[in-house]
């Protein structure tokens, strides 16, 4: 493997170099004199040869010898050519003019004039997203994209995200974007080895491996219009990533070179605030018991309270199954009281980033080099995440204008995380699950969690509870790992050769392939796993992926231009998992599968292939009025014969009206105004191996007393279903873009309807049939929203800029039709009576589960106790779907000063949540600080419809009424605001740095997630509606006191040299 590494960094790294020969420099100005600070300024005639100017305005460039003539061009100002003449200094005054257009980067990386597309597309620069704590790049995109939703699994290193980019359009289906990496698919699938009950919110999202320090540009692909041409994987929306190695931008004929060193804190986020007065026990008297509705505190010796004088208790140690172990804990007391043991738990974890890189160009050779190091603490001691990139790309053009390019990506990986089981009450939900963050978070006041010993000398875990069936959180600490491994090589070969000077012909070769290990390990000796568990998972994904295409940009009339890609493209994906389990630990502490008693193992292969060809063409007339014609033709291996090829024309038009008329090019208010419409489809394919059955073989099913090993075959409980369809996506996007008043304002409006049909799903058969489930087509679903984006360059001085920003999401997503005999369709469920489901005429996703039973006039039925009693049917719950989003922030710079922040705004959007139904009705939170001898009259009505009247104790209400037995009680409203990102830099002057090695020095100050408030849940919970309890997947709306989130913080030094 070293062998190949290296070598492919040799092949990568071939370059040839040679030397410019002319110096020139001066300063560019306005009308007023005022410095213009990062103006463009080119060699006219030697391509890639080219700077900016500084903070004063100077600039200095290296041009090759016989160039005659510079090109300075700056936004909002017309660009002008200057003869260099016979000195070399070269000083310009430029004058006020139309928006410089802008270039974007769209399908195939294909680059084009933002005012000729007839879709939306949205560009983020290095500036957005380099230098944050985040290890996830994208999770900074968070809040700067209108239209696209990012949710975290957990708070933890390296846990997944969950990424949706308008709305939810298929239901058994992907629902996540396509990553293309300097131009080629970029496998960034998050495979667990659990699901949600068992703890998959741990679980990486394999976009993890890119380091966000080497992205150089980010472009959001939203409407199908726009991704077209990558097909059925580009039906979900594209994110296009440059990274630093792909791309070439140092135009000057010498070496950077940069350093960052990254110092940040993780700490949790989202920690509740609790009751200090009441301990545990129930009927305010203390015992063992789970909840905390025992003593006050601050009565010791009260009648009833089973609290001595000195206000201790029995210690909970003092009962023969421990003593017989610890005879120390006979007769012993212990103090009742309210004990520091959240706080005591978590930890401050250090995040520790360091990054180096280095770019040349010399003649027309440039090669970029990155180098990071990631070493992140989480706030537990059990979760880590140590990451290492090395990224490599060239750039050559020969003596016969063929031009070479490559990049070079490794990543290595090294995680370790506790296990997130989901709880809805108490222990973990899921069979075989084990869970750190329920146990800790609802034990009661008065147990001290960081005191209490957490297990025997034969290694078993021992806590509060007589029964020993509470796992002690200080034992799961240290007998469990989620550990994973990962490597990671992703590169490009590209080769583009100019047939003429509106030809060329271009190949790139992408491969993509990591190998991933995961080993989920629990020391037998716990109550939730009591015998043990090792389960280990190695995964193989590599992606191939061949483009070739013809590239036309020509000049038809001096009124017509034609820019067109006709082109074919071959990807083929190839997946190999294998699969062991094994329970019955023979010696604690020894994890390996020979240390167990029993195993079970598997394994499988997948491999897709997909072969398509495309066209699209951009006729331009006058530079106002664009008509792009987009088709692309796919031959899936995943569908039969019959169904296997799918076309997906497009069409859009752009139409830029202060181009077209005299009269709005000169004016004063609007500088520039474009209206689109576009229209676009896409499809939706199968996994592999959903159109057969498929045979299973076991070579060691059974083992007969005498040693005979029976091998036996078997069909798998699927069955295939022939006629199976590709999902059918289209989509109808209106557009406005427009900048008023000399750029002071900008603006973005998109209003789109996509219409989903055929969506494949999975459905359970009748068993007597042999098979359990099939797939088939059988939904259709409508999304339509609105987005909006607003930009206000409040201030653009030489020393002083402001501007503001924001942006406006709204999606309706409505599942219009299910197929007959068919009335919901579980999207994901907890139990039989509590999920998310796809039901006709409803939002995507809706939660049902039971809720309390009602009076025949709607209200809730209060029954002779004052408690309510429960319908165990499935009853709509609520709608997860927020109502809109709204974000905006700010970038202030004075000199080398800067301040930026971004705030978030969500509206709407239910939520089953268990932390703050499972610490309100254990009386853990807050809100439970009251005199809890004053009886309570639950709303609603008895069973002759008169108002309730009957009252019941406190802890009945709280803990039967409103804590973990009816799911109802457990919907909240999911609104919040939240301080997202914080930023503070500073450059320091170049006349401070003359006499140092370095070109710049900068230190930047930022967090993430500092603060926030969610207005439907209790104010103690202090609870982050921004989590996805279930993973990643297409279930959103679910809390299930698997981890908290987590709020980062501190700052980078970033030097060049």
């Amino acid at each position: 493997m070293k062998q190949v590494l290296f070598s492919l960094f040799v092949l990568f790294g071939s370059i040839s170099m040679t030397f410019g020969q002319m110096t020139v420099s001066g300063k560019v100005t306005d009308s007023a004199g005022e410095a213009l600070i990062g103006a463009n300024v080119t060699a006219k005639g030697a391509a890639g040869t080219g700077t900016i100017t500084d903070i004063d305005g100077m600039y200095s460039l290296k041009v090759p010898s016989g160039t005659t003539t510079l090109v300075f061009s700056y936004t909002g100002y017309d660009t002008q050519e200057v003869a260099i003449g016979s000195s070399n200094v070269v000083n310009v005054t430029m004058a006020e003019g139309k928006v410089l257009e802008e270039i974007v980067v769209t399908g195939l990386g294909i680059k084009k004039e933002k005012k000729a597309l007839g879709y939306a597309v949205t560009t983020l620069s290095s500036a957005d997203i380099e230098l944050k704590p985040e290890a996830d790049v994208t999770r900074v995109l968070r809040g700067k994209v209108p239209g696209v939703n990012i949710n975290q699994t957990s708070g933890l290193a390296g846990s997944g995200t969950n990424i949706i980019i308008r709305g939810y359009t298929s239901i058994s289906g992907s629902n996540q974007p396509l990553f293309v990496v300097d131009g080629v698919p970029f496998g960034s699938s998050t495979s667990p080895d659990r699901g949600a009950l068992g703890g998959n919110a741990t679980a990486s999202s394999r976009f993890l491996d890119l380091d966000p320090n080497n992205v150089a540009e980010v472009s959001v692909l939203k409407g199908l219009s726009a991704t077209v041409l990558y097909g059925e994987a580009g039906r979900n929306g594209v994110i296009l990533i440059t990274t630093k190695s792909g791309t070439h931008n140092n135009k000057n004929d010498k070496m950077s070179v940069f350093v960052e060193q990254g110092i940040f804190v993780n700490q949790i986020a989202s920690l509740p605030q609790d009751q200090d007065f009441y301990g545990n026990g129930f009927d305010n008297a203390a015992s063992g018991a789970f909840s905390n509705w025992g003593a006050d505190v601050r009565k010791p010796g009260a009648q009833g309270t089973n609290l001595a004088a000195d206000g201790t208790i029995a210690h909970p140690y003092d009962r023969a199954a421990i003593t017989a172990f610890l005879p120390e804990y006979k007769g012993a007391r212990y103090a009742y009281k309210a004990y520091d043991n959240l706080q005591g738990f978590y930890q401050k974890g250090l995040i520790s980033n360091t990054s180096v890189g280095a770019s040349a160009r010399v003649d027309k050779t440039s090669i970029n080099f990155t180098f990071s190091h990631r070493d992140e603490e989480g706030f537990v001691p059990l979760s880590k995440l140590k990451r290492n990139n090395l990224s490599l790309g060239t750039n050559t053009t020969l003596a016969n204008g063929l031009t070479l390019t490559s990049t070079f990506n490794y990543v290595g990986i090294d995680k370790t995380a506790p296990p997130a089981g989901a709880s809805t009450s108490s222990n973990p939900d899921g069979a075989g699950a084990s869970s750190l963050f329920s146990n800790v978070l609802y034990v009661p006041r008065s147990v001290d969690l960081n005191g209490l010993a957490y297990e025997l000398p034969n290694h078993t875990s021992i806590f509060y509870r007589g029964g020993n069936d509470i796992q002690h959180p200080l034992w799961t600490i240290n007998n469990t790992r989620d550990l994973e491994d990962v490597n990671r090589f992703f590169g490009t070969i590209g080769a583009r050769f100019s047939v003429t000077d509106w030809l060329s012909l271009n190949y790139r070769l992408g491969v993509d392939t990591y190998s991933q290990k995961n080993s989920y390990q629990i020391n037998r000796g716990g109550p939730q796993v009591p015998d043990g568990l090792m389960v280990t998972s190695n995964r193989t994904n590599t992606i191939m992926d061949h483009n070739l295409n013809a590239q036309f940009n020509k000049s038809l009339t001096e009124s017509f231009n034609l820019d067109a890609v006709v082109g074919v493209n071959l990807r083929t994906d190839n997946l190999d998992r294998t699969f062991t389990s094994s329970t019955n630990q023979f010696v604690y502490g020894l994890f390996a599968h020979n240390n167990f008693i029993t195993h079970s193992n598997s394994s499988d292969k997948y491999d897709e292939k997909l072969l398509g060809a495309f066209a699209t063409a951009t006729l331009g007339y006058k530079s106002y009025l664009y008509l792009n014609l987009q088709g692309r033709n796919d031959w899936t291996s995943t569908l039969e014969k019959d169904n296997a090829s799918v076309f997906y024309p497009s069409a859009s038009v752009s139409f830029v009206p202060t181009e077209a008329f005299t009269g709005l090019t000169n004016n004063k208010v609007l500088d520039y105004l474009k209206l689109r419409v576009g229209y676009g489809t896409s499809a939706g394919y199968p996994d592999p191996y959903r159109t057969r059955s498929v045979l299973s073989t076991s070579t060691r099913n059974f083992v007969t007393g005498t040693g005979t090993v029976i091998n036996t075959n078997s069909v798998s409980n699927f069955f295939g279903n022939i006629n199976l369809k590709p999902e059918i996506h289209k989509e109808l996007e209106f557009g406005i873009d427009a900048k008023l008043f000399k750029n002071l304002i900008g603006l973005e409006v998109s209003v789109y309807n996509k219409k989903s049909t055929d969506l494949l799903v999975n459905l359970p058969l009748d068993p007597s049939t042999g098979y359990n489930e099939t797939a088939i087509n059988a939904a259709n679903i409508n999304t339509s929203g609105i987005e909006l984006g607003l930009t206000v360059n409040a201030i653009q001085k030489k020393d002083v800029n402001l501007s503001f920003n924001a942006n406006f999401t709204t999606v309706d997503n409505i599942v219009e039709e299910l197929v007959d005999g068919v009335d919901q369709i579980s999207i994901f469920s907890i139990f039989t009576t509590l999920g998310s489901f796809a039901i006709a005429g409803q939002p995507y996703g809706v939660i049902q589960g039971t809720k309390a039973v009602r009076h025949e006039n709607g209200q809730r039925l209060v029954s002779s106790q004052g408690l309510y009693a429960s319908d165990n049917n499935l009853n709509l719950l609520g709608n997860p779907n927020e109502n809109y989003t709204l974000n905006g922030g700010f970038n202030f710079s004075y000199k080398g000063f800067g301040l930026s922040a971004l705030v978030t705004y969500q509206d709407g959007g239910a939520m089953f949540a268990s932390l703050p139904s499972t610490l309100m009705g254990r009386g853990v939170l807050q809100e439970t600080d009251f005199d809890r001898f004053v009886p309570v009259v639950a709303p609603g009505v008895k069973a002759d419809g008169t108002p309730n009247d009957v009252q019941t104790s406190s802890i009945n209400h709280y803990w039967q009424n409103g804590g973990v037995f009816i799911d109802e009680m457990r919907i909240y409203d999911a609104s919040y605001w939240k301080l997202r990102e914080v930023g503070v830099s500073y450059k320091l002057p170049s006349s401070l740095l003359e006499k140092t090695p370095f070109g710049s020095a900068t230190i930047t100050l930022s967090g993430q997630n500092l603060w926030f408030k969610a207005l439907g849940f209790p104010p103690g919970a202090n609870f982050d509606p921004e989590v996805s309890a279930t993973g990643v997947g297409n279930a959103r709306g679910f809390e299930l006191m698997n981890t908290p989130t987590s709020k980062t913080y501190g700052g980078t030094l970033r030097f060049t040299f």
